[in-house]
């Protein structure tokens, strides 16, 4: 019985992902039609409005910016069921789908810029917010007490906190690692919390931030930028030109190499980590779905004897998740950290 409630609210957390799943389903009754597909993508993707329970959802601020009528501020909830509000509506087309689009007088879908509050744009401000409580909370208590050693939460965070900046920061960056410490201890931390926000699949929590490429872009920029503007003569030489034989000088290909491998290090860390945080988004997803599929295919009776080996498996993905959610974290800061301490070599 020790571990009783937790496994009751490992069940409860599956039960709220089952029935969001099922809320998002494309199911007729007169044909009984399941895209998993559909339902897949809808989860994992961003939107402007955040469900609740049922068909209950939050409509969200959209912020649009038209090139004939200026700034628009309203309500997601004026553009349901494919209505129209001043010109924008959502589209259904393969390009833009789901996302607010103005119709000119031709009839032609355009894209305003969007600068709306979406549900991963709301999860990234709850991150910030929950990031700049906890390590507030600590400054003033080591400010308070500085010699006090800390327990629970708070001696975890700095546990943590102490591993990454010692065993990773101070290593990989090398003599001058004070300088970069500050952005890798944030860029862990907003990556591990955003991880893990994801995976509760219920208001406020669950959207899919780092699942998002936008996002892991604008992260592996972050590091690309500091590596480049903050590296070194000697990193530059060796880029352009390295230590190698003279007839390697003379077909200047080891300098396109390396001249290369300036993009594709922070394309490695955005793909890196998109892929792995969307794939274990999707693979319990898919889990949940067979329970729908196997119903409709078999009838009930079926899909509840599926349901069982289904939550099981969520349960093992979900758990597994929460590993992973570390992993990605851990390996964004410590190949960002490699190539900054790359960047800042000195010539031996």
């Amino acid at each position: 019985m020790k571990y009783f409630k937790h496994i009751i609210l490992i069940f409860f957390v599956l039960f709220s992902a089952t029935v969001f799943a099922e809320n998002d389903t494309v199911q007729t009754a007169e044909n009984q039609e399941f895209n998993i597909k559909e339902m897949i993508f809808e989860h994992i993707g961003d939107a402007y409005e955040w469900h609740l329970l049922g068909h209950t959802a939050i409509p969200l601020p959209i912020i649009v910016r038209s090139s004939n009528t200026g700034w628009h501020v309203f309500s997601a909830a004026r553009l349901e069921h494919g209505e129209t509000y001043n010109g924008f509506v959502f589209s259904v087309s393969e390009n833009h789908k789901g996302k607010v689009v103005e119709i000119n007088a031709q009839g032609e879908e355009i894209r305003p810029l969007d600068l709306s509050l979406t549900k991963n744009v709301i999860s990234i401000f709850m991150t910030c917010a929950i990031l700049l409580t906890i390590f507030l909370t600590m400054a003033y208590k080591y400010k308070k007490e500085p010699i006090r050693s800390r327990r629970g939460f708070l001696g975890t965070i700095e546990m943590l906190t102490m591993s990454i900046y010692e065993d990773v920061i101070k290593p990989c960056v090398g003599h001058d690692y004070k300088r970069f410490a500050p952005y890798l201890l944030t860029v862990f931390f907003f990556i591990f919390t955003s991880n893990l926000m994801g995976l509760i699949p219920f208001f406020p929590f669950g959207a899919n931030v780092t699942g998002n490429i936008a996002v892991t872009f604008v992260l592996a920029m972050f590091t690309f930028v500091i590596t480049n503007v903050f590296g070194n003569k000697h990193y530059w030489k060796e880029v352009f030109n390295p230590d190698v034989p003279i007839f390697l000088k003379a077909i200047p290909i080891m300098p396109l190499v390396e001249f290369l491998g300036l993009f594709t290090k922070p394309l490695a860390l955005m793909i890196r980590l998109f892929a792995n945080m969307m794939s274990g988004h999707m693979v319990v997803l898919v889990f949940v779905g067979l329970i729908f599929i196997f119903n409709i295919m078999m009838g009930a009776v079926t899909a509840s004897l599926v349901s069982v080996v289904s939550v099981a498996f969520s349960i093992f993905m979900i758990a597994l998740d929460v590993l992973i959610s570390f992993i990605q974290a851990y390996v964004f800061t410590i190949l960002s950290s490699i190539f900054i301490g790359m960047a800042r070599a000195e010539h031996h």
